[in-house]
């Protein structure tokens, strides 16, 4: 714990208290101050595996919620256990609570509560498990319904906009329907959702991973660009597994990717 408060508010209180007493008054103003940001950045840490069984908890139900669990479901939800590491303890657990999700009228809101006070303030955590709860949502291709309502219902809880859900989905080659023709021929159906866009070789629609809109400024674009670049940074993930650090220095190249194309195309720096 730092002393930084104690020290400052102890000098002050020598100075402006002409002595010791003052000294010593001031000192204990500022410990409590500095016990006060202390605790803060405690509960703003997000503790170690404390995500796994509400995580494939929701999983489960994601996978089940249109009414059976796939074989690409379930390979996707093991391949989520090998790339984070997990030893045969938190494995098991994780299938424990991946079949739990599973059962019927299995409710969602326990695991995204769970999942919501483990991000806690640290929104930069949010988005390395939407980005494996998207992955589940995809496993077979268009998602259903069912599967998105789930997804969005978490968005919400983590406090992610649907701006920045489409940005994530983005990231996948997915955009999100608005029942008109999208940018540049994409099609978009009248139902809610998302679809595979037709890719190309330049990767997913540079607009689309910034979160904004073709016709937006240039004020706008960088605005959005250095918003979602710190929020993805992986420096600042702490104790996620190698996994998730790893995907989110994919989603920063992505958005770094994004934004240079931008610049391209629109002539700025």
């Amino acid at each position: 714990m730092s002393y930084t408060y104690t020290f400052w508010f102890a000098m002050a209180g020598l100075l402006l208290g002409h002595g010791f007493v003052g000294m010593g008054v001031g000192g204990v103003i500022g410990f409590v101050l500095d016990n006060l940001r202390y605790s803060q950045r405690r509960s703003a840490i997000p503790e170690t595996g404390g995500y796994i069984s509400p995580l494939f908890a929701l999983l489960g139900a994601i996978a089940k919620s249109d009414g059976r669990v796939s074989e690409a479901e379930i390979a996707t939800a093991e391949r989520v256990m090998t790339r984070m590491g997990l030893d045969a303890r938190a494995r098991q657990l994780a299938i424990q609570a991946f079949n739990t999700g599973k059962q019927p009228e299995f409710d969602v809101s326990g695991p995204i509560n769970a999942l919501r006070q483990w991000v806690g303030l640290r929104r930069d955590h949010a988005f390395p498990l939407l980005d494996v709860v998207i992955e589940t949502v995809l496993a077979e291709g268009n998602p259903s319904p069912e599967k998105m309502a789930i997804l969005r219902q978490l968005a919400f809880a983590l406090r992610i906009s649907d701006m920045e859900l489409m940005a994530l989905m983005a990231m996948k080659g997915y955009v999100w329907q608005q029942g008109a023709a999208g940018a540049r021929g994409r099609a978009y159906s009248t139902g809610g959702g998302y679809v595979p866009p037709q890719r190309n070789t330049q990767g997913p629609d540079p607009y689309a991973v910034l979160g904004v809109t073709r016709d937006a400024d240039e004020r706008i674009v960088k605005r959005a660009y250095r918003k979602l670049i710190s929020e993805h940074h992986p420096d600042r993930l702490g104790d996620l597994p190698e996994e998730m650090r790893k995907r989110a220095e994919s989603r920063a190249s992505e958005i770094n990717a994004a934004y240079e194309r931008i610049k391209a195309e629109r002539g700025f720096k």
